[in-house]
């Protein structure tokens, strides 16, 4: 691999104009497909194989009007106190008007006696499109901001939830977060031109992934936050994996290498373990799609492409951009004087720290990890609406203002769909249902049936007591489904209860279900990927255990932060009492892909010094001191990118980013560069114990360049036979890479 890589990188800075002009023509078909292909994106959630999604695939055929998926607004109206709403009939009138002019415009509700709260002061208008939230225009959107407007000026309070409600200008997260990143770059590679070559680089691989993402959308119905996790991952990989190569180019051209050869020796070297860490990322993220849920499938496969477009830009345009940056680009150091004494760097200092108190150590990492981990024990798996919107929104404020008025359940109301059968009397059959459901504890009240075109199948709306994201409505989802299912029904008869709320809670228990599988599987994986990189059965071992230790931790501060509450006015965040129920796996899939990162580059890093003999303390130290600079400085950056999106608008974009930010915390200082030493100082050479057997049947990846040192010493010795005057230069300049990144005491 390393040889391979090594060709490509050489290739790449000499050819470099061809390369370039390939990528810009690239990136012209990916934009241009985009703008020719690019479909609406979706808000549609379908979990098949649940109950609740059986029912929606059979309200599609019996009601089509109803389960058309068209997006919703619910306005809600209040009387001043001391009147009832009632006497503002002719206001409440020129508010539905007003909602009526939206373009996509299905209906407007009537209001009538149903749409007053029994306090006599609320009220609550629904409007139905005849599109999805997706393809609302602007002009409905403001129809909606204009009857609230309307309503104020009569003297009513309003406000408005659902799809066409005003959206939230998003923050501007992901830009603050790549200001950050660009100046750690500045700080670690010192220059303006070596800082603002990942950037290019990452620029140029998001936006063919992102254009291949909405060139897609024209075929399949992707998901609305598609693009957005894809783009969070992508920019962070993007420009961490342009930020290793960069930097052992420099050391290499340093050392005294011509810069096409240190650009070879770099990609096949650091851009060795920049392939295999992309592939880790993005087998993981292609792994979602076994969840059996499409928008994970989709969110994983998006995102696994945009992540292999950051590969391919490291290996490729990255060189490329190298070879034209010139001698600017390799930063030349004075000689220093021997009176003056050289700093140990920290990186160094740590690793020795870590190796002499290694068992106390371990104790203290596992530790804080464990403790941090305790509050992921009540995680609450949901999905978020309306009431999970910050408080000041007018969302937030209609969903108080209905569960005010008419209670808490109308926000989040189950439909129960009875299905007569074949010959069957569905109006016998929904009235059996009916007095059922209504004897359930929890059930606020049962609307009456209504039947298809053929009369043999009813809805009912049911609205629970308590509130949709409670544990309560969970409670009444079961009994309905435990004595309605039950009911003395013909043999061919069902009973379903579907709605956006049965679709959450059965989505939350699929997910569960499917986490800890998913889990061994990414455990699995890394261990297999780590035994052919490491040739070592007791390091990936040592590696999954520091990635579960990593994931639960990460839990357990997502759960804190977004379910309990805690640190919200310092993070600027909201709490929703739940945790999106898609995170757990789509955080489980990233972060075993990011740890892989910080694992393949510290380790291989040690694993290089350990096959050039040195014992294990020592290719720790060495492997440990040559890594530490970049795997920080990675570290940091993508913490920061991931960080940005705490500026979100949007709770849930907020929460991914809160967990990713954790995870790199978590992972690359408490797991890779802590934990992880000190266990392989522990085991001393066990550590690098591969049985014989396997050793022969395992493929030699080559991921530390251990070929790349025979064909540099081999060159070395055909100059040497040639010039003999030279030799001693071309031995140095053969080891010169060792000497200079692995400085010795």
């Amino acid at each position: 691999m390393s040889v391979l890589l090594y060709r490509l990188g050489v290739s790449s800075f000499r050819r470099r104009g061809v390369v370039v002009v390939l990528w810009i023509a690239m990136l012209a078909g990916f934009i241009a497909g985009a703008a020719v292909l690019s479909g609406p994106t979706s808000d549609s959630f379908t979990v098949p194989g649940t109950e609740s999604q059986r029912a929606i695939d059979v309200m599609t055929q019996r009601f089509p009007d109803v389960a058309a998926n068209g997006a919703v607004a619910r306005v809600v109206l209040v009387a001043p106190a001391g009147t009832r709403l009632g006497e503002a009939a002719e206001a409440v009138e020129r508010v539905r008007d007003r909602l009526g002019t939206g373009p996509h415009v299905a209906q407007v509700s009537e209001f009538g006696e149903d749409a007053i709260a029994p306090d006599g002061r609320t009220g609550l208008l629904e409007v139905s499109y005849r599109v999805g939230r997706e393809e609302l225009s602007d002009a409905d959107r403001d129809a909606v901001s204009d009857a609230l407007a309307t309503a104020r000026q009569n003297g009513l309070a309003a406000e408005a939830g659902g799809d066409a409600a005003a959206a939230p200008d998003e923050g501007a997260g992901e830009a603050i977060g790549v200001l950050v990143a660009a100046a750690v770059l500045l700080i670690t590679l010192g220059s303006l031109l070596a800082a603002g070559l990942p950037l290019v680089v990452a620029a140029a691989a998001l936006t063919v992934g992102l254009a291949g993402i909405t060139a897609a959308s024209g075929f399949t119905d992707l998901n609305s936050d598609t693009s957005a996790l894809a783009l969070m991952l992508g920019i962070a990989v993007a420009i961490d994996y342009s930020l290793f190569i960069i930097l052992r180019y420099r050391q290499l051209a340093a050392a005294g290498y011509d810069r096409p050869e240190a650009a070879g020796q770099a990609v096949g070297r650091a851009g060795a373990a920049v392939l295999f860490a992309g592939l880790t990322v993005i087998i993981a993220l292609a792994g979602l799609s076994v969840v059996g849920i499409p928008a994970l499938t989709q969110v994983g496969l998006a995102a696994a492409f945009t992540v292999a477009m950051a590969v391919v830009a490291a290996l490729t345009l990255l060189p490329a951009l190298m070879g034209w940056a010139g001698e600017r680009l390799v930063r030349v150091r004075r000689p220093r004087r021997e009176s003056v004494p050289t700093r140990v760097p920290m990186g160094r200092r740590w690793a020795e720290f870590v190796v002499t108190h290694r068992l106390a150590v371990l104790l203290g990492a596992t530790a804080i990890l464990l403790l941090a981990a305790i509050p992921a024990l009540g995680l609450r798996l949901g999905f978020p609406d309306d009431g999970a919107a910050p408080a000041d929104t007018t969302q937030r404020k209609a969903y108080d203002l209905i569960a005010a008025g008419f209670g808490p359940g109308v926000n989040g109301p189950l439909t129960v769909v009875v299905d007569a059968g074949t010959g069957g009397d569905a109006a016998a059959a929904a009235a059996r249902v009916r007095t059922l459901i209504d004897g359930i504890d929890g059930v606020a009240a049962v609307a009456p049936p209504i039947f298809d075109t053929s009369g043999g199948t009813a809805l009912l709306a049911v609205v629970p007591e308590h509130g949709p994201t409670e544990a309560g409505t969970e409670d009444v989802l079961d009994a309905i489904r435990t004595e309605a299912g039950g009911a003395a029904l013909p043999e061919d008869a069902r009973v379903m209860v579907t709605g956006q709320t049965a679709i959450d809670i059965d989505s939350s228990a699929k997910l569960r279900a499917a986490l800890l599988p998913y889990l061994a599987l990414v455990g699995g994986l890394a261990f297999l990927l780590l035994i052919l990189v490491f040739r070592s059965v007791l390091v990936p071992l040592v590696a999954a255990a520091g990635f579960l230790l990593s994931v639960a931790a990460t839990f357990g501060m997502v759960v804190a932060v977004f379910q309990w509450g805690w640190f919200n006015d310092l993070l600027g965040v909201h709490s929703s009492g739940l945790i999106v129920n898609l995170l757990p796996v789509i955080l489980i899939g990233m972060v075993f892909g990011l740890a892989m990162d910080y694992q393949v580059f510290l380790v291989t890093r040690m694993r290089e010094e350990h096959l050039r003999g040195e014992s294990t303390d020592a290719a720790i130290i060495d492997g440990f001191a040559a890594g530490a600079r970049v795997v920080t400085a990675a570290a940091i950056i993508m913490i920061s990118v991931f960080a940005g999106f705490l500026f979100s608008a949007t709770p849930m974009v907020q929460s991914f980013g809160f967990a990713l930010a954790a995870a790199v915390l978590f992972d690359a200082f408490v797991v890779r560069m802590t934990l992880v030493p000190a266990t392989m100082s522990l085991l001393g050479k066990y550590g690098w114990w591969l049985p014989g057997r396997l050793d022969r049947l395992l493929p030699e990846v080559d991921v530390e360049g251990r070929r790349l040192d025979d064909r540099t010493a081999a060159a070395a010795s055909r100059r040497a036979m040639t010039a003999p005057q030279a030799a001693p230069v071309a031995v140095e300049v053969a080891v010169a890479e060792s000497k200079q990144t692995h400085p010795r005491k």
